[in-house]
């Protein structure tokens, strides 16, 4: 069955909130997700990101705003036939094989008992399906919790924190399979507060701060423009000769490192200049703020409490 979400969105909200008591969990939360795309819902533990991602499945009522899934109300059964997730840690029957415990949510979802078996191999797990969960890696068992979350051949895929527990190779093939899910017609929301996950796997991001949505972006956009690191003497002389150059918009200086808002091209044509000019360049870099330093400026979360 085709599923289409609202226009050209498959998540939409609208100053969606959570409130509980005096604590505000989501604070007028507006966000949209496209098909075909990995969204990436970024911030501190707490912030508020599994709280918006209940409410997105129906399992949280909104205290304000609105939210559709696929076009629909969240937790309606026509929009939760389109939508597979992994809500923190998955849990399945120790003792059952992994074939054996999608069997079972396949007859609790109305799904063809066979897709068991074609998830198991679009995760990799193919050749371990008759082993017993018990006996699964972290790793495996992880893959196992997207594998239940894909029964359904879902539009739209929501996953909490999916690298969780995972070692680096673990979190890296993670990676991998996570961006492979994201194409074609299913978007992938993805929660997470690892900038490394984030910052390989998605294509837009949106960061979220005790409860707000405070930026939204591709990761260039949220990164913004690449800086030079030049050091270079005597000041005085360097300050005249890059203000003078058109490839250079914005300057700030430190002792002798100038900081120049230019592109990267331009290096050896400044490097030049300034030479050319009697300016020794002792040093001359490129600069780009990390994702990192970008996600620690938005969210400043020392006073962060527990959502």
């Amino acid at each position: 069955m085709e599923r289409s979400g609202n226009g050209d969105l498959v998540i939409e909200t609208h100053g969606l909130t959570k409130r509980y008591g005096n604590l505000v969990a989501v604070d007028g939360l507006t966000m949209r997700v496209h098909p075909g795309e990995v969204y990436g819902f970024l911030g501190p533990n707490g912030a508020g990101k599994t709280t918006t991602l209940r409410m997105l499945l129906g399992l949280v009522r909104p205290s304000a705003g609105s939210a559709s899934v696929l076009g629909v109300r969240p937790g309606s059964s026509e929009g939760l036939a389109g939508v597979g997730a992994l809500i923190e840690s998955p849990g399945f029957y120790p003792f059952l094989s992994a074939r054996d415990n999608l069997r079972v949510m396949a007859a609790h979802a109305g799904v063809d008992a066979e897709r068991a078996s074609v998830v198991l191999d679009e995760v990799g797990l193919g050749d371990r399906a008759n082993d017993r969960y018990g006996n699964y890696s972290q790793g495996m068992k992880q893959r196992l919790g997207i594998a239940s979350a894909l029964l359904k051949d879902p539009d739209v895929l929501i996953l909490d924190e999916p690298t969780i527990g995972l070692d680096p190779k673990g979190m890296a093939g993670m990676r991998t399979f996570i961006r492979e899910l994201g194409s074609g017609r299913r978007a992938v929301l993805l929660s997470s507060h690892l900038m490394s996950e984030v910052e390989h796997v998605c294509d837009r991001v949106g960061v979220i701060n005790r409860g707000v949505l405070v930026k939204e972006g591709t990761v260039d956009e949220l990164r913004g423009r690449r800086s030079l690191i030049v050091r270079a003497t005597p000041t005085e002389q360097a300050n005249r000769v890059l203000e003078g150059l058109p490839e250079a918009s914005e300057i700030r200086v430190q002792d002798d490192v100038f900081t120049v808002t230019a592109d990267p091209a331009s290096a050896a044509t400044i490097n030049r200049t300034l030479v050319e000019a009697g300016v020794a360049v002792s040093e001359l870099r490129s600069e780009r703020a990390s994702l990192e330093e970008v996600f620690l400026g938005l969210t400043n979360d020392d006073e962060e409490g527990s959502r």
